[in-house]
Parts: C-alpha cells; sequence; structure tokens
C-alpha cells in the first residue's frame, strides 16, 4: 500500500498550541474502571488545559457543569464512555473574563456517548481556534449550525452517526483545511450543492492541504445497526480536490458515475457509491486508481459491460458490482487480480461461461459469488484449485455437467475456521471497510459482516447440475451450508455426509436422489435447517439424534418414504430400516419389549437372589436384615 502523508493535529497544529504558555498536562485516563464523570476534577485548576479520559476509562453520568470553569481548556476528550446530557454545558460566558471565552479550545472530542440535544450554534460562533471537532456517534439531532463552517482551522469535522437532519450548510464550503468530513450515518437530506463541493475543493487546492476522507454514507464503514439514512440527491458530488476515502453509498445518488472519477483522484484506497441509484456504464477511468483496495458499486442500476480496465487493480482486495444490470462476459483478465479477496458479481444479466482461472492465482481469495446471473457451461475444476475459498455461490444459473470431483480440494473448507476478525479492508486512520455479504443459508437470505470470516458455504442451487451426488463433498470437515437443491442431481445420498460435523444446513431438494435416507446423518448435532423434499428417497426417515427435530415438510414429496414425522406407517422391510447409526435396527415397538423384558428381569433377579440366600444360610439371613435395617433408618431421617 502507498506510504500516504497522514495529518497528525498534535505535530502539524504544534505551533498553534504554542501561543499557550500555561498549557499543562491534565491527564484522568485510568485502568478498566466504570466512573461518574466527578465534578471535583473540574475545579481542581482553572488553568488546567488538557482532559483526557482515555478509552480504558467508562466513565458515566452527565458532562459536568464544572468543566465550563476551566477557563484555559484546550483539549478535551471525553470520546468512549456513557455520557450523557447536551454539550450545551462546555459554555464558559458566564464564568471565564473574556469576549471570546471559548478561543482556547483546540480539541472537542466527545464521540462514542450518549449526549442529546441539539448542537449549540456557539460551536462556530466562538471555538476560531478549533481543530477538531469529534461528535460521533452520540443521539444529537437538529440541524448542522451554519457557524461550523466559519473555523478556518477545522482539519477534521466528524458528525456521524448521531440524528442529525436538514441540509449541508453551504459554509461547509469555507472549511480550507479540513482533511476529514465525515457526516454519515445521520438524517441529512437535500442536494450536495455544487457551491459546497468545488468552493471547499478550491480553497483546499490553494491551501495545498489533502481532503483525506469524505463520508456521506448511511453507514459508516466500521459501524453497525444505525436505523437511519442520509437521503442525499442529485448526482454524485465528487470533490475538486483528490481524496482517499470516497464513501456516498446508501442515499437517493443518481444519474451516471462521473467518467473522469479515476482521473480526478487517482489516489483512491476506497470507493464506495453503493445503494444509490445510479446509471449508466461503470466508468473504465476507475482502472486508473491503482491503490485501490475497495471498489462498492453495489445495489444501483448500472449496465453494459464489466470495463476490462478494472484488471489493472493489482491491489484491489474487494469487488462489489452485485445488484445492478450489468451483461455481457467475465474478462478473462480479471484474472490479473491477484490480491482480491471478495468477488461479488451476482445478480446481473452477466452471460456465458466461468472463465477457468487457476485457483493457484486467486491465493486469498476467500468469497466468489456470481448467483443469479446466465453463466453456462460446466464449474471449471480449475477454480476449485483456491485454497482459501470459504464461500462458494454459483447458485441460479444455467450451469451443467457433473459437479466435478476436485471440489474437495477446498481446503479452507477442510477445517474449522477459528479465525476470530473481521474482514477489512483500505483501512486507513481508524476508518475501513467491513465486508458484508448476504448468504443463503436455512432457506432465507441473511447478511453477514462481523462473522463472515467464519462462514463456509457451497450453493449451487437452481442450475443444471447432474449425475451421482459428489461423495467428494464429505471431505470438507469444515463445511456449515450446503444447497444444492432444485438441480438433476441422482444416486443415493451417502452414509459418509455424517462426516460434516460442522453442517448447520443442508438444502438437497428438488433433486433426483433416490435410496434410504442415512441413519448417520443423526449424529450431526449442529443440523438446523434439513430440506430433502421432492426427490425419489425411499424407506424409514430416521428418527433418532438430530432427525427428531425436523417437521414433516423437510421430507415432503418422497412417496416411499414413511415413518415420523410422516403421517405415512412403515409395512414389511420399510419398517427394518435402521434407527442408529451404522446399521439395520428394528422398530420402535421392538425396542420397548427388549427395554421392559429387562426391567422385569432386574426385578425379579434383585428379590430372588438375596431370598435364597437368606434361606441357605442364616448369617447372611441376619446380615442382610440388619442391612435392611439401616438403610430403612437413615432414609427416615432417624439419628
Amino acid at each position: 500500500m502507498r506510504q500516504t502523508r497522514m495529518t497528525d493535529p498534535f505535530h502539524e497544529e504544534g505551533r498553534r498550541f504554542l501561543r499557550y504558555p500555561h498549557l499543562l498536562n491534565y491527564p484522568l485516563s485510568m485502568e478498566p474502571t466504570a466512573l461518574a464523570v466527578s465534578a471535583s476534577i473540574c475545579s481542581t485548576s482553572s488553568t488546567a488545559s488538557t482532559t483526557t479520559f482515555s478509552t480504558s476509562a467508562i466513565a458515566s453520568g452527565g458532562v459536568p457543569t464544572s468543566i465550563g470553569r476551566l477557563c484555559s481548556l484546550a483539549y478535551l476528550d471525553l470520546s468512549d464512555n456513557n455520557l450523557t446530557g447536551t454539550p450545551y454545558v462546555l459554555e464558559r460566558t458566564q464564568t471565564c473574563v473574556s469576549n471570546s471565552p471559548l478561543t482556547s479550545f483546540v480539541l472537542l472530542i466527545l464521540s462514542n456517548n450518549q449526549l442529546v440535544g441539539i448542537l449549540p450554534e456557539w460551536l462556530g460562533g466562538q471555538l476560531e481556534n478549533l481543530v477538531e471537532l469529534k461528535l460521533s456517534y452520540n443521539l444529537l439531532e437538529g440541524p448542522i449550525p451554519a457557524s461550523i463552517g466559519t473555523l478556518v482551522y477545522l482539519t477534521d469535522v466528524a458528525l456521524g452517526g448521531n440524528k442529525l437532519n436538514g441540509t449541508l450548510p453551504e459554509s461547509f464550503g469555507q472549511l480550507s483545511e479540513a482533511t476529514i468530513f465525515d457526516v454519515s450515518s445521520n438524517q441529512l437530506t437535500g442536494f450536495v450543492s455544487e457551491v459546497l463541493r468545488f468552493q471547499l475543493g478550491l480553497k483546499i487546492k490553494r491551501s495545498s492541504g489533502t481532503l483525506i476522507y469524505l463520508m456521506l454514507a448511511f453507514q459508516v464503514p466500521y459501524r453497525t445497526g444505525f436505523g437511519m439514512s442520509n437521503l442525499f440527491e442529485g448526482g454524485v458530488p465528487l470533490p475538486a480536490v483528490e481524496v482517499e476515502l470516497l464513501d456516498l453509498s446508501n442515499n437517493n445518488f443518481s444519474g451516471p458515475i462521473p467518467q473522469n472519477i479515476g482521473e480526478s483522484m487517482p489516489n483512491l484506497i476506497f470507493l464506495s457509491l453503493s445503494g444509490n441509484k445510479l446509471s449508466g456504464n461503470a466508468p473504465s477511468s476507475i482502472g486508473n486508481c491503482s491503490y485501490l483496495k475497495v471498489l462498492d458499486l453495489g445495489s444501483n442500476y448500472l449496465y453494459g459491460m464489466i470495463p476490462s480496465s478494472l484488471a489493472q487493480l493489482r491491489q484491489l482486495q474487494s469487488l462489489h458490482l452485485g445488484g445492478n444490470m450489468i451483461s455481457g462476459e467475465l474478462p478473462a483478465s480479471l484474472k490479473n487480480l491477484t490480491s482480491l479477496e471478495t468477488l461479488d458479481l451476482g445478480n446481473n444479466n452477466l452471460s456465458g461461461s466461468i472463465p477457468p482461472w487457476d485457483g493457484n492465482g486467486f491465493t486469498n481469495l476467500r468469497i466468489i459469488s456470481l448467483r443469479t446471473n446466465s453463466f453456462s457451461g460446466v464449474l471449471p475444476s480449475e477454480l476449485l484449485n483456491s485454497s482459501s475459498l470459504q464461500v462458494l455461490d454459483l447458485a441460479e444459473n444455467n450451469l451443467s455437467g457433473n459437479i466435478p470431483a476436485s471440489i474437495s480440494d477446498l481446503k479452507a473448507m477442510v477445517q474449522d475456521q477459528k479465525v476470530n476478525q473481521y474482514l477489512l479492508y483500505g483501512k486507513y486512520r481508524g476508518v475501513y471497510y467491513a465486508e458484508s455479504l448476504v448468504v443463503n443459508t436455512k432457506g432465507l437470505p441473511q447478511k453477514y459482516t462481523k462473522t463472515l470470516s467464519l462462514v463456509t458455504s457451497i450453493d449451487l442451487s437452481g442450475n443444471n447440475f447432474h449425475g451421482d451426488f459428489p461423495a467428494e463433498l464429505s471431505l470438507l470437515f469444515g463445511l456449515m451450508i450446503l444447497n444444492l437443491s432444485r438441480n438433476h442431481i441422482s444416486g443415493n445420498i451417502p452414509g459418509s455426509i455424517s462426516n460434516l460435523r460442522q453442517l448447520s444446513s443442508l438444502d438437497l431438494s428438488s433433486n433426483k436422489l433416490s435410496g434410504f435416507i442415512p441413519p448417520s446423518m443423526s449424529s450431526l448435532r449442529f443440523l438446523a435447517y434439513l430440506n430433502l423434499s421432492d426427490n425419489g428417497l425411499s424407506g424409514m426417515v430416521p428418527h433418532e439424534g438430530q432427525m427428531t427435530t425436523f417437521s414433516a415438510s423437510s421430507f415432503a414429496g418422497n412417496p416411499d418414504l414413511c415413518g415420523a414425522p410422516l403421517d405415512v406407517e412403515c409395512q414389511g422391510e420399510d419398517s427394518n430400516q435402521g434407527k442408529t447409526v451404522g446399521g439395520s435396527i428394528g422398530g420402535g415397538k421392538f425396542l420397548d419389549k427388549w427395554f421392559g423384558l429387562s426391567i422385569g428381569l432386574g426385578f425379579a433377579v434383585g428379590i430372588l437372589v438375596p431370598y435364597l440366600m437368606i434361606i441357605i444360610r442364616k448369617p447372611w439371613n441376619e446380615a442382610y436384615f440388619r442391612f435392611v435395617d439401616k438403610i430403612v433408618y437413615r432414609l427416615s431421617g432417624l439419628k
């Protein structure tokens, strides 16, 4: 990854701190604990200029009003706590003797708390030397004060993850020093005006600055769970300067993606325009962004072909073009994307055959989703050489032929996944893209984000595969999700399927399978979803272990199946099909008879043996009754 100059307020703004000779270090960081912010800490020294609660401290309660008495306070960091209340308590107009009592503030960081209320207008009117303003991930609401745009030294603006509404103030175009601009995950609406973005860009150019990232998205990549969305409209608001992380996802932007996007921002590391209403072709100029690690243009209305220029993105790790109307064939040149970990081209109009890419060239490829297209031909065995592949989703296409025996070469599915980390790409200054993917499991689509790195799945459903059930699948011991439904697969379900100990979802419905259901499937203790319906299976349904948890719908459409949970009783030889792993066992009545007989024999032996001993030998007679008396004595609780 290219080394990029990073803005450090403690270095670049160091000279600004020198104008405060009374600067004191007043740290409040401490060992991990839960505490309330005490008002006494704020009355210790009216000249304290630094107040910090580090992320190791978990402070609660309101922001104490006595902080307002720290008239020389320049750096206030109370982030990553559980503080409540409003930002208004920081105003010091009545306690500090000055016409502009807040001019000493340089960094104000209150992000990741529970602050409420609206943003005070004085944030911009009085904090004239402010360098960083970070109030993200609170519960703040109302409009963004236009006065913030007058803070000419401001480099970091982080207001994301609140409930702010209204439009972006035009005055933001005056933030000539801004390197980080984040208003994502709010309820902002309207247009990002030409005046704002081009005025901002021109001023940054004049000051030789660099806008590191611009985020107007609904969801910040490293955060999830916010039930609100920005709804910016109009064309894609590209800034007039180079940016390195650009996230405009989940808005209402429309029209084409600017064709010069790659030429105007060649240093992009992360680009997400997903979840909008963009149309037209994907610009070929994106191929000029040689440092790009993440490209997400999914869930739009893009059409045309995949630009062959994307093959130039040698550092690309995640490519999402799914959920569009892209057509044509897969460019063979995509094999050059040797750093690729995620390839999501699903839900498009792509056709032709899947190129025989050598999996050895995709040593990092974890996820490939080509579902819901019009691909035809066979599944190339070369693709199955990819040693890192965890999710293979080729469902809803026109693929045919046998499922290759080399499917057992998917080494990442042979062992349990124990990677306890997210798939994170394009990480830069604490902002990164958290990989996510919709995987069909248990009959329903499920979006995985945080646990995606643990998922192992094969979905070949809705194709024209034929031939016998591939026994080689039983060698993928770490496989969690297997869906081969709606094909023409025949033969028996192998008993070795019980080797898939991690299997949680199995769908083999609507095929031509025959023979008995292996009794060994009862040992699949994690199996939560099973669908064997609409096949030619016969015999008795195994009804032990995990198999007792499934309803009749899991076995419907197999006329020759019998036994619980079906309403069809087994007759003749069918009733002798095994219920336990590994062989033929009789029905439940047979087991009940032996159980009752063994209980009866045990009871008889327990009574007769002591009785015979009593008759034969008198010393044992006395010993026996002493033993019985002792038992009764203890049971009665007597002392």
